[in-house]
């Protein structure tokens, strides 16, 4: 069963048209879990612990985005490959958000007009590694 939830973000397409929100497919736990091959137990302690958020309906289904899917897929790619208890998978997904939020503060600087242009270039060299080493589907 798929519902629609409403984002706060508008889209360009939207942009002269009363700016209405743009929306989203979801999940309830029942297919998420079936979309994820995952039991509906699963989902409920990662959220329990923390590791996702789903939103919840008027009613108080939890309800899976696409990005909640894709975190629940990182979650389960961490703990089924690579052997992280999920104590680890709290601290790598701390540390992905981390660094991710670094490179958007660097990018801002690069950016910035006012930056020596020497400065920017060596920016430039430090975001392109972080994005060979950051996911790309996140």
């Amino acid at each position: 069963m798929v519902f629609y939830r409403r984002i706060k973000e508008t889209s360009d397409i939207n942009h002269g048209f009363g700016e209405q929100p743009i929306v989203e497919g979801v999940y309830v736990i029942s297919v998420a879990a079936r979309i994820l091959d995952t039991h509906p137990q699963t989902l409920r302690k990662y959220e329990r612990l923390g590791l996702v958020s789903p939103s919840r309906s008027i009613g108080m289904l939890r309800l899976y985005s696409a990005e909640d899917v894709l975190r629940v897929k990182l979650i389960k790619h961490m703990v089924d490959t690579l052997g992280l208890n999920l104590a680890g998978v709290e601290f790598a997904l701390a540390l992905l958000n981390r660094v991710i939020n670094l490179k958007e503060r660097l990018n801002d600087i690069s950016r910035d007009q006012n930056t020596n242009p020497l400065l920017s270039k060596k920016l430039d060299v430090i975001i392109a590694e972080m994005d060979k080493i950051l996911p790309t589907n996140l």
